[in-house]
């Protein structure tokens, strides 16, 4: 399989309490429109190197390292969705994108908890700058029953990726043998931009590596994308209209995924400007590096910049 990732350079952002780390590929000419793209729960910025392949060079890209993770992890708390948001935020204010004077396009990108970010900013702090928002995989509400148990939801839903957090390795041969056991991930973990987003992750020396994840930044957040109202709501009052792509399979590639026809349905999403698209072939993880997933993705963020 192609890899048509290219090097991005690290950059930082200033923002409460520090600086938020980010993986910029950049555009081949000045005022090109911009793409922010926001990783998931557990991920980091180079888990969309294949995707900034595909819109660097016509694309201003930019993906951060969420607070407590990876580049990122330094940054203090308090964590949460919205805490994403104003960081996400401040990334559109550094590249020069404000709705308002009709500066830059720019477009949020969100994969699984990364959607529920990207629409929160998209509806909230940044609503005056963002033109379009593409939700990978995320984004729509679940239900979760009054008193749930958070961790225990977490880790039913995670599975494998939540455990490593609590994990040492003795080096980087054991990291991959760990994620191509994975059902999911591991069909991936030779392609070049896929094995550099698992070493992203890893800090420390062997014999004990680790995560770079805070878990307690993991606790939070995806508390936020089960029970924050704020969140959950952010997608009915969207100032632009959006696209789910969703994946056929799911985190450990089970059919179905986190979303089909019937649940979409259920959810009523016209009326909220959202348009839903099936990327066959793909599951929760490989709708952003397989060449179907790089495909919708890219031209769902060219869409809507055109819309702008």
């Amino acid at each position: 399989m192609t890899d048509p990732a290219r090097d991005p350079e690290l950059i930082s952002v200033p923002v409460e309490g520090g600086e938020l780390a980010a993986l910029h590929w950049s555009a081949d000419a000045p005022g090109a429109p911009i793409a922010v793209l926001v990783h998931g729960i557990t991920a980091n910025a180079m888990a969309w190197a294949r995707v900034a392949g595909a819109l660097a060079g016509e694309f201003e890209v930019v993906a951060p390292d969420l607070r407590g993770r990876a580049a990122s992890a330094g940054l203090p708390g308090p964590y949460g969705l919205e805490r994403h948001a104003a960081d996400v935020t401040a990334v559109l204010d550094s590249l020069g994108a404000d709705g308002d004077t009709g500066a830059e396009t720019a477009v949020l990108v969100g994969h699984s908890m990364g959607a529920y970010v990207a629409a929160l900013a998209a509806a909230g702090v940044a609503r005056d700058r963002v033109h379009g928002l593409v939700m990978v995989d995320g984004g729509l509400s679940f239900p979760t029953p009054p008193g749930a148990d958070i961790d225990a939801i977490l880790s039913a839903v995670l599975g494998p990726s939540l455990a490593r957090l609590s994990m040492t390795f003795p080096d980087l041969a054991a990291v991959r043998a760990f994620w191509a056991q994975h059902p999911a991930v591991g069909p991936w973990v030779d392609v070049p931009s896929v094995a550099a987003y698992l070493a992203r992750d890893v800090v420390g020396e062997p014999p004990a590596l680790r995560s770079a994840c805070v878990p307690e930044a993991v606790r939070v957040d995806g508390g936020d994308v089960l029970l924050n109202e704020r969140v959950l709501e952010a997608t009915t009052d969207l100032p632009v209209p959006a696209t789910l792509l969703w994946a056929t399979r799911g985190l450990l590639d089970q059919t179905p995924g986190l979303y089909d026809e019937a649940r979409l349905a259920q959810l009523g999403l016209e009326p909220s400007g959202i348009t839903a698209r099936e990327v066959p072939g793909t599951n929760h993880y490989s709708i952003v590096w397989a060449d179907e997933g790089v495909a919708a993705i890219a031209a769902a963020v060219r869409a809507g910049a055109a819309r702008s």
